[in-house]
């Protein structure tokens, strides 16, 4: 029996009024997600769950492959592991009848922003995601990429990029 090391810190750090930076990957990183329909189903649900959750996503990105979240806890009870585990569990079952394997990998990366970090810096790299990847020259042109509480502004809201930590020992692929 294998057994995988254990990378979520303690459940009380992912409760209440707090900010993540979320990456989730499509099983053996299956391009479910290059289907528009497919996005705009996952932007559905995600709208839903985090409405009931008590999560604000402040930006979100929806590659071919995997799919870049920045929450925000809204509550003092908002629990990002439920949320998650419940936006996963909705959109599994949504897509479970036209797939034929899981939708989503196992695990997934997280980041809870410290205070020094900016949230906007962290919405701007998830939404470059697709001008990285070469699937847009401009965030506002990419059609998955946007948030639930403002609009995608012209240009970044601070210089400083924002780069995520390291987690290439924690994955054994890149994530753009």
């Amino acid at each position: 029996m294998y057994h995988h090391k254990n990378i979520r810190l303690s459940p009380s750090n992912y409760q209440g009024k707090a900010s993540y930076f979320v990456t989730l990957c499509c099983h053996d990183r299956q391009v479910t997600f290059s289907n528009p329909a497919n996005c705009v189903h996952l932007l559905e649900i995600l709208r839903a769950t985090s409405a009931s959750r008590s999560f604000a996503i402040h930006a979100y990105c929806i590659m071919p492959d995997h799919v870049h979240l920045l929450a925000e806890g809204l509550e003092p009870h908002s629990d990002l592991l439920n949320f998650l585990k419940t936006l996963k569990l909705k959109s599994s079952r949504a897509f479970s009848s036209h797939l034929n394997h899981p939708l989503w990998q196992k695990k997934y990366y997280d980041h809870i922003l410290r205070p020094n970090e900016s949230p906007d810096s962290v919405a701007w790299y998830i939404w470059l995601n697709p001008v990285r990847a070469g699937l847009a020259t401009h965030p506002a042109e990419f059609p998955f990429a946007g948030s639930f509480t403002t609009t995608i502004p012209k240009t970044p809201l601070r210089p400083e990029p924002w780069t995520h930590p390291n987690f290439t020992a924690l994955w054994p692929f890149s994530v753009v």
